[in-house]
């Protein structure tokens, strides 16, 4: 991630505060880690993504994944359709013409998908 693509954040952190910078980059890592995953270089639904980000956030911090998250400011799954969304406006990732905020609306609870206890 480059410096076009930091300019580019602080731009939408100024619009839209609600959102740490390192939710950001952590969205884009999850981009990539899910196309790996997937084996694909392009496109990934939004639910695909959120497959991807919660495989990854539990990776990278295990039983602190909710905290980190909630500490960025990611409480449910429609945060990251607003931050993906705050991306593609702003010409950091892509989308279809069918995709949507509503595609990250209530796709799964955060203390469940996060509960270290669950298995």
């Amino acid at each position: 991630m480059g410096s076009d693509f930091n300019r580019k954040l602080r731009t939408i952190i100024r619009k839209d505060p609600r959102y740490k910078e390192d939710a950001y980059a952590f969205v884009m890592e999850a981009l990539w880690f899910t196309q790996r995953k997937l084996k694909r270089e392009g496109h990934v639904t939004g639910r695909e993504l959120l497959e991807g980000i919660k495989e990854f956030a539990q990776e990278q911090y295990g039983p602190m994944a909710k905290v980190v998250l909630e500490h960025w400011g990611v409480n449910i799954t429609a945060d990251f359709g607003e931050i993906v969304f705050n991306m593609v406006e702003n010409g950091l990732m892509g989308k279809t013409a069918e995709d949507s905020r509503a595609d990250f609306k209530d796709v799964y609870d955060f203390d469940k998908a996060f509960d270290v206890f669950s298995g």
